[in-house]
């Protein structure tokens, strides 16, 4: 027992040695993840940007449809018209693969263009845009109604009081789930290596392609996103007892 066990110890050194340390090959790893959370980071930027522009105008468009429509005039066409746009870009982004469009995007759209990194960024973004914008959306929807009329009593009109007391508010409701689309969109990054960025999925298969050994380079990027996703869950666990104690 004792032999086999130092025979296993072994061949894992030298494999360990063989996938991290020859080559400073680890240091591929250290820089995929970087790259990872660096596309992850400024995506989700761009999708709460694009969220909350499409939340505003969809919910703006479901709350006050019926008034307008019975004033009629160009404010209702206007919102009509973004709000089916709005419409139109859910359906295309949620209905197709995200790889897809980031195909598109490297391939089609910003075919010029030599930074991999900005163009996923982009394509991220605007995948999860889509998705935020539902969850922004129903926060809005969820706001009670009398938060609108203590905006108008205070003066403000609608612009005034959607950004002064109903997006603040749903920016709390809506957090922990924000969090978990973050979450989600870490790991849908892994895709990022089919344009060529070296995120840390692209770095473990690197490895497996010079050494020839796909367990442990595999294995170990596979480790780092159960790691990386745990510690998010556990911080959105805190955020939400911390919101649920606020409450009280």
């Amino acid at each position: 027992m004792k032999e086999w066990f130092s025979n296993w110890w072994q061949g894992f050194a030298d494999e360990f040695k063989l996938n991290f340390i020859d080559g400073d090959r680890w240091l591929w790893l250290v820089n995929g993840l970087k790259n990872t959370l660096i596309i992850t980071f400024f995506a989700v930027l761009l999708g709460i940007a694009i969220g909350v522009i499409i939340a505003i105008i969809r919910s703006t468009y479901d709350k006050n449809k019926d008034t307008m429509r019975k004033k009629g005039g160009f404010g209702y066409a206007i919102i009509s018209v973004l709000n089916g746009v709005c419409k139109l870009y859910l359906t295309v982004i949620r209905g197709t693969p995200v790889v897809v469009q980031l195909l598109i995007m490297y391939f089609i759209i910003f075919a010029s263009s030599t930074n991999s990194t900005m163009i996923a960024i982009i394509a991220f973004g605007i995948n999860s845009g889509a998705y935020v914008a539902e969850i922004f959306r129903g926060g809005i929807m969820s706001v009670d109604k009398g938060q609108f009329e203590a905006g108008r009593s205070l003066g403000f009109n609608y612009i005034q009081t959607m950004i002064y007391i109903v997006i603040p508010q749903m920016f709390k409701i809506v957090l922990p789930t924000l969090c978990n689309e973050f979450i989600v969109l870490l790991k849908e990054t892994s895709v990022a290596g089919y344009v060529g960025i070296a995120d840390l999925t692209k770095a473990g298969d690197l490895i497996r392609g010079r050494t020839f050994s796909a367990f442990m380079p595999l294995i170990a990027v596979a480790l780092i996103y159960l790691v990386i996703v745990m510690l998010f869950t556990w911080l959105v666990g805190k955020l939400e007892r911390r919101l649920r104690n606020s409450d009280h």
